[in-house]
This record gives structure tokens, sequence and C-alpha cells, in this order.
């Protein structure tokens, strides 16, 4: 049984086939799918210089789903301090806050959202890699005038997200939730919750340790329709393990016509494993077991599909197989 929240990570996948356009379209009405689903947030992935992954601002695509739906929660996961002056993205975040009362998410991250060395130095003005020094500091001040500068009334609540033990020990040591990327670094799970949980700081922003687990999740009504439908993301995965991030987002059917290497094969087999790909028996099973191995206190699903339509289906199986398995 799965009684904790569901949430939900929006990467923002510009398809082959179609435009950016599109997927900004797709967006919202992502949100309001999600919404009447019952989904408890909703947060939008910071990402440059990709042909797969949109250049689309967090903060305006929340301000454009926050406009079109009314309960959902809505957020960054996250937008990358490195990238942003403190100020900047308190103002920006308090001012979202006080327009959609008790609704708004700032989860904050601290990679550069790029593979592109240089696309990283024109997002910090020809600066290099930001030092652990200079992240926690530009955390502290972020979270300093979200309640000294901004407070324009309520204020968003931060996040700090994490896929290291260093991530995880700022978040502790400044008292933040923390959102934990499995779908990214599965394998630094375990370490990075073991790490948050010892040395956590009760904090005015949460006083207990608090965890949101992050799993890539598939679902369908057959394994066989699941793994046609994460298809696509394998392909761009099996880049990304590498460090590659030029490969564009394919159709199912480019996908399954794709020559992956042995070695390519063997690693997405490795990363898919991890997280939760199959119909809702299995995948609300899997996610079960990832909740009790790391007691996570909410679940926040990120599906990289082809389809809108497939991909809000992915959820609704999800949730409904989840409520009935609760129910019963």
């Amino acid at each position: 049984m799965l009684d904790i929240p569901f949430s939900a990570l929006e990467v923002a996948m510009v398809q082959t086939d179609t435009h950016a356009l599109d997927t900004l379209r797709n967006t919202a009405a992502f949100a309001q799918g999600l919404e009447r689903l019952g989904y408890h947030r909703v947060w939008y992935a910071e990402h440059h210089h990709s042909p797969a992954i949109g250049a689309f601002p967090p903060v305006v695509l929340i301000a454009h789903s926050a406009a079109s739906t009314s309960v959902i929660r809505l957020g960054s996961g996250g937008v990358l301090a490195p990238n942003h002056a403190p100020l900047m993205l308190a103002e920006q975040f308090g001012t979202l806050a006080a327009l959609h009362e008790d609704r708004i998410d700032l989860g904050v991250g601290r990679g550069p959202g790029t593979f592109d060395e240089s696309i990283a130095r024109a997002l910090r003005r020809g600066a290099g890699p930001t030092t652990d020094a200079e992240y926690e500091s530009d955390v502290a001040s972020i979270l300093i005038f979200l309640v000294d500068e901004v407070a324009l009334g309520p204020l968003p609540e931060p996040w700090l997200l994490a896929s290291s033990t260093a991530g995880a020990a700022l978040a502790a040591k400044l008292g933040l939730p923390v959102a934990v990327a499995h779908h990214i670094r599965p394998d630094n799970t375990g370490a990075v919750l073991e790490r948050y949980r010892a040395e956590f700081t009760p904090s005015r922003w949460c006083e207990r340790p608090r965890v949101l687990l992050c799993v890539e999740t598939v679902c369908a009504d057959t394994e066989e329709e699941a793994a046609w439908r994460v298809g696509p993301m394998d392909v761009v995965k099996a880049g990304l393990l590498k460090g590659v991030s030029d490969t564009p987002f394919p159709t199912p059917a480019q996908a399954a016509a794709h020559p992956f290497t042995q070695e390519e094969r063997q690693a997405v087999a490795h990363f898919r494993a991890q997280q939760a790909v199959g119909t809702p028996e299995s995948v609300v099973r899997r996610l079960g077991e990832l909740v009790r191995e790391t007691g996570a206190d909410e679940l926040m699903l990120t599906t990289p599909v082809y389809d809108l339509g497939d991909r809000l289906r992915s959820y609704e199986l999800i949730k409904k197989y989840s409520e009935a398995a609760a129910a019963s």
C-alpha cells in the first residue's frame, strides 16, 4: 500500500517531429490533467542547450500553469542556483507565492543544467564551476532574501535537490526538506538519505527530516506497451549516461530501431531496473519497495514518454491502481 502523496516532475521533452511551442502548450494541459487525477504537485526542471529537453525557465512554466490550475502545487525541480542571482530567485518565487497562495515550491539544485561548458560559462557570465562554499552561500542567501527582502505574504516552500552526499549534508545543515534524484543517480540514494537523516538540524522551514524521492516511472496496460513507451528515453539515456546531451528525443518507432551497443544496453538495463517501468501492478509494487527501502514521505514520478496522452495515462494508471490497492 502506498499511502503517501504522489507528485510529478516535468522535464519538458521536445519530441522529434514536434516544435518547442508544442511542448510549451502541453505544460498547462499536463498540470491540469494531474490536478484532475489528484496529484499533489508538479515541478519543472531547468535545462539548457539540449535538442531533447526544452530550455524553458521553470519560473515561467510555473506561472503559466498556475494561471490555469487551482489547487495543485507548482514549483521548480529545480532552479539551478549557480545560474541565477539569489535575490532574483527570491523575488521571482516570492512573487509567485504571493499571487498563488500556498501553492508554490522553490526547489533549488546545483548543476549547470547542461553538458556544454561554453553554455555553462555563458549562464554564469564567464565564471567557472561553482564551489561548495559558493553554492552553500547562494542557497543560504536565497532563504535570507525570501524572509528579509521579499516577504510579500505567503512564502514559497523551499526544497534542496540532492543526488550526492554533499547535497544531502547541505540540506541537513540548513534544515530543508530534500528531494532525492533517484531518477538521475540511483546508486547514490542510500548514502544520500543516510547522511541527510544523520545530520539534519531543525529550522523554520522544516522541523524533521522530510524526503521526496523522484523516480523515473513509465506505466502502461501491458509490459510490452510500457517497454515501447520507454524506448525513446532509453535512447536519450544511453547518451546521458556517457555525458552526451545532443541526442534528440525520438519517436517510439525510431527508438525501437536504434542500434544500441552491448555496453549501452547493459547500462540502460541497469538503470531501468532501479526505476519503475511496467504494468500498474508491477509499477506500484516497485514504488512500494522504494518507499520501504528509503522511508520516503512523498513520491515524485518523472515520465518522459513521447505522447502527452500516453504520459497522462501512465499517471492515471498508477494513481487508480494505488488507490484501489489501498482501499482493498
